[in-house]
């Protein structure tokens, strides 16, 4: 027995299938007030870690700062201080707690997701301006963004998302790692980066960071060894970590 439907009902279907094939695909877009990029290094010497947000009210210039810094005195300073301590379970030093809107423009992105039931079919890319990222000392802000970034000449830091696994769920916080491509110094390396996510901000907050091996700065990603220092010449550094915190806002009236 075959079932024939009158030309309407399968024109309706048609409709409702295309329907729903272009409500699965969204498009999120950072929200540049309220997203920010840093920096840190392993060990950090107590100095050692920068930001783009530096308005944000939970970030902490390190020692060493230059004057004129304002920030909340009940942000203590790392209880390691100075020492050579290998220790990544705090990073960053200063996380902020909940996403201010308070940033400069410093990062741009966008990702287009198939499906945000499961997080499957993620791609995109973020970019950082790398002349906004700041320690709070003056000096060497300068001379990352002239020898070690070189900033007039690669402006920006980029991650090129392919592709996001491993996805797990606990309560309204989506885990996973995302797969893609770092530009540093317009030197492109696949990289993967842990992610964090949940609602928030009339978004979606992303947590997500990279870690390099500090003996890969110079020979993967063509970092001066000379500009880097004693940091990698006498291997007093053990990782870098490049990370951010963003709020991305789906576009369109129909996203969910």
């Amino acid at each position: 027995m075959h079932l024939v439907l009158p030309s309407r009902a399968i024109a309706l279907l048609g409709l409702v299938a295309v329907g729903a094939s272009a409500q699965a695909q969204t498009r999120w877009t950072v929200a540049p007030k309220s997203s920010l990029a840093w920096w840190q290094v392993n060990p950090h010497l107590n100095h050692l870690w920068a930001t783009t947000c530096p308005e944000e009210p939970s970030w902490r210039p390190g020692e060493g700062r230059s004057g004129g810094w304002i920030f909340d005195r009940a942000l203590k300073p790392p209880k390691h201080g100075y020492a050579v301590v290998n220790d990544t379970t705090i990073v960053p030093v200063y996380p902020r707690p909940t996403a201010n809107s308070v940033c400069s423009e410093a990062v741009a992105g966008q990702v287009i997701v198939s499906d945000t039931t499961a997080w499957r079919g993620v791609r995109g890319e973020v970019a950082v301006k790398g002349e906004m990222l700041i320690t709070g000392e003056d000096r060497r802000d300068v001379y990352a963004r002239q020898a070690v970034l070189e900033t007039t000449r690669y402006p920006e830091v980029k991650f090129r998302i392919d592709s996001l696994v491993g996805i797990t769920r606990h309560a309204d916080t989506i885990q996973g790692t995302a797969a893609g491509v770092l530009t540093l110094r317009d030197v492109s390396r696949p990289v993967t980066a842990t992610v964090r996510a949940w609602h928030e901000a009339g978004g979606m907050r992303v947590l997500s960071r990279i870690r390099i091996p500090a003996g890969e700065l110079v020979p993967q990603y063509g970092l001066s060894r000379f500009a880097l220092g004693l940091g990698v010449g006498t291997k007093i550094w053990f990782d870098l970590f490049l990370g951010v915190d963003l709020v991305f806002r789906p576009e369109g009236a129909g996203a969910q």
